[in-house]
């Protein structure tokens, strides 16, 4: 990828500037989201269950819907949003007529996107800190982990974004592959209690599931050498499809 820092910025600026009319619109469905769930299931179920993995089960939710709440945040700004743009209001088009380039507007839609993913995720870590749910100081520790979580799903969704023919394809992108992620991530119980060592193995490869590993060790969970791994894999697999989505971006802008 060929980027432009001042150019990409300038899409940034664009969204933000959009953003700041509509802010209070968007943020309250995605943000409350895992709100509700940790009040509902933290401590409805919680109230039946006695401890998860040391914790209480409460605690135990608490880091991976920041995580959840990250990827919320940055999935819906690279899935509609950028097919909208890209599609039918034709922003993308008005741009290039200007010095930025393809690869401009994606590294501008991105960086956008893992804003969005770590206001998501630094409104919910507040929320949780409220509660008493985040020991702190140590809980800080996860913060940088929402903008990793934002980055792995921006690279995820603005790589199918840019390769879809249609907007009704994203009904499946949310239930058929965000949906089981949520929960089958070990967000809500520990795979490793509960899988088989074969299954484990295929855990490895949901990509939400690294996010909230490293945000659980933040949270105090025990510090294992698998966490380089999970770094690793969101940072390669985040560059591999940022190029395979600038591809497609080439394609569908010069087309």
């Amino acid at each position: 990828m060929n980027v432009s820092l001042p150019y990409a910025f300038a899409v940034w600026r664009r969204n933000f500037a959009m953003y700041r009319r509509t802010w209070m619109l968007n943020i309250l469905p995605n943000f409350f989201e895992p709100v509700f769930y940790l009040l509902s299931i933290g401590l409805g179920v919680g109230s039946y269950v006695s401890r998860m993995g040391g914790l209480s089960y409460a605690e135990f939710l608490a880091p991976g819907l920041v995580c959840v709440a990250a990827m919320n945040g940055a999935s819906f700004e690279v899935t509609y949003n950028i097919f909208v743009r890209l599609t039918f209001e034709k922003q993308y088009d008005a741009m290039l007529t200007t010095p930025i380039e393809p690869d401009d507007i994606l590294a501008g839609e991105v960086l956008w996107a893992v804003t969005r993913a770590c206001v998501y995720g630094g409104c919910f870590f507040v929320v949780i800190a409220a509660f008493g749910l985040a020991p702190l100081p140590r809980a800080l520790l996860a913060i940088p982990v929402i903008p990793l979580a934002g980055l792995l799903f921006a690279a995820i969704g603005v790589a199918f974004s840019v390769h879809i023919p249609t907007i009704e394809l994203f009904s499946f992108y949310f239930t058929l592959f965000l949906t089981p992620l949520f929960l089958f991530a070990d967000v809500f119980f520990p795979l490793a209690e509960r899988l088989s060592p074969g299954w484990l193995w295929v855990a490895e490869a949901l990509p939400l599931l690294h996010p909230v590993r490293l945000a659980r060790a933040a949270f105090g969970a025990p510090v294992q050498p698998v966490l380089l791994w999970d770094v690793a894999y969101v940072l390669v697999l985040s560059t591999v499809l940022l190029a395979f989505a600038a591809r497609g971006v080439r394609r569908r802008l010069t087309s």
